[in-house]
């Protein structure tokens, strides 16, 4: 009970983080390639490649297997086909391990191997676009803290935020402050919106 009360809490706390430090709609994406993987089988991200189809939602988020992150993974792959259909790649971020994401990524009740997500170890990727890295909660180190699996977590969050990229490594959106549910939500209307789509 006191781990479910712990994760609860946790997830609460990154909900809503402040992003005052994010990179702004109206910037240039700092371009990135890093180690992903959807279905459990790995493969290398680019940004700059991804942006030649179309429109990227770059989706930071804490760490895979906690509540928040659960339920984002679960939604995003849920509308996945809409994403699609308006154009536009998703890929997660965050500092889990590419072992800790083969996982998530090939979970039924998470990415159920429809999203991609990629592994972002040093951080580099999220300091890049002005993201906070929290290295500890309520005392508590984040590397031993334990997801909702009951495994040790093993490494630092970073905030819940999501980028809208346009080709011409233009961001069009910065997405953050709101639920996991509001916030693939709004990527999904951001992205209808340049299609010229009506937001569902």
């Amino acid at each position: 009970m006191k781990l479910k009360s712990l994760l609860a809490t946790l997830a609460i706390a990154l909900l809503a983080p402040t992003v005052h430090a994010a990179l702004e709609a109206g910037v240039a994406a700092p371009d990135f390639k890093a180690q992903a993987s959807l279905a459990g089988k790995e493969f290398s991200f680019s940004l700059a490649e991804a942006l030649k189809k179309g429109p990227v939602v770059v989706y930071f988020y804490p760490s895979a297997y906690t509540q928040g992150c659960n339920i984002q993974a679960h939604t995003f792959a849920d509308k996945m086909d809409q994403f699609h259909a308006a154009g536009a790649t998703v890929i997660g971020v965050s500092l889990d391990s590419i072992a800790r994401l083969n996982e998530f990524s090939a979970d039924p009740d998470y990415c159920a191997g429809k999203l991609p997500v990629a592994s972002d170890a040093k951080a580099e990727i999220a300091r890049s676009y002005g993201l906070k890295i929290i290295d500890s909660f309520a005392g508590k180190q984040a590397v031993t803290m334990l997801d909702s699996r009951g495994k040790q977590i093993g490494h630092e969050f970073t905030e819940r935020v999501t980028f809208v990229v346009v080709p011409g490594s233009k961001i069009a959106r910065t997405i953050g402050g709101v639920s996991p549910e509001d916030n693939v939500k709004a990527a999904l209307a951001a992205v209808q919106e340049l299609k010229g789509a009506t937001p569902r």
